[in-house]
């Protein structure tokens, strides 16, 4: 796929993503949603990507959905192609942030999100299922959904939270209000926050600490593992899982190869791949539906 909406390099075993539309504060469309799903794909294929930084071209990360068409933006019957019949049963369609939520939150790479300006509606609800985010100390927060009369979107019901705590969720989202980096870090939405000019350097930093001092394998599997088992009912869900996980990976070229480098004492030579060295307990999950 040609990119028209975001921009991808590859370089040191990281993955950048950039939300490129920096005339409109990086607002989403489908157009992005489509390119998205298509990059992730493409990571996720690409042994040579360990890491993944997203961020956003300009003063913006994104600014949420793009209003071009005015009070007509969320609704679904108004965007029917032309000719459609007007007693057409209402077929649910696809929430576009949801998809991509999903993707990132299905992909074995670990994601950084580097929030360099304001992140509003999907433009903060796409950063919840990465792994970790950091914001520019002039990065802007908001769950603006319910001052715009629609809901929250991107699976954000489930992710944020489990992130944050139910009572800090539903008081942003409640609210519908803006806030600053510094409340965001307050909240638990934000791990770090870095000077403007700062932000990429630091997002690469930790990426690059992954990509060179981590098992692609082990952090493939340490991802799902934790996300998987925000919904379990009991912690026997994540013994049952971690003891076939530990008893194949135990046996495997990484670990042995992490405990050589360790005594001695030199940098890790890991050589399993996430898209196909992972042990065959991988995926453990159920299928998801609209698949």
């Amino acid at each position: 796929m040609e990119y028209q909406q975001i921009a991808y390099d590859v370089e040191d075993r990281v993955a950048t993503v950039i939300l490129d539309r920096p005339d409109r504060l990086n607002a989403f469309t489908g157009r992005m949603v489509h390119e998205l799903l298509d990059v992730f794909d493409r990571i996720d294929a690409d042994d040579d990507v360990r890491a993944v930084i997203v961020t956003g071209r300009g003063r913006g990360f994104c600014a949420g959905a793009d209003l071009g068409a005015g009070g007509d933006t969320f609704d679904a019957d108004a965007r029917r192609p032309s000719g459609a019949e007007a007693d057409e049963p209402m077929v649910t369609e696809r929430d576009g942030g949801g998809r991509v939520a999903l993707r990132i939150y299905d992909s074995p790479k670990p994601v950084i999100a580097a929030v360099n300006g304001p992140a509003v509606g999907v433009g903060v609800t796409m950063t919840l299922p990465m792994d970790i985010r950091l914001a520019a100390d002039s990065a802007r927060f908001g769950f603006v959904f319910a001052r715009r009369g629609v809901v929250m979107e991107a699976c954000s019901s489930w992710f944020l939270p489990r992130l944050v705590g139910m009572g800090q969720a539903s008081e942003w989202v409640h609210t519908g209000r803006v806030f600053d980096a510094d409340e965001a870090r307050r909240g638990g939405l934000v791990n770090q926050i870095h000077p403007e000019e700062e932000l990429l350097g630091a997002a690469r930093d930790l990426a690059v600490e992954i990509a060179t001092e981590t098992s692609a394998a082990s952090v493939a599997l340490n991802r799902q593992m934790m996300w998987r088992m925000l919904g379990a009912d009991h912690p026997m869900e994540a013994h049952k899982i971690d003891s076939r996980a530990m008893q194949r990976m135990g046996a495997s070229p990484d670990a042995r190869e992490g405990v050589e480098s360790f005594l001695e004492k030199r940098p890790p030579r890991f050589t399993m791949s996430a898209a196909t060295d992972l042990p065959d307990l991988y995926p453990w999950w159920d299928e998801r539906p609209f698949e």
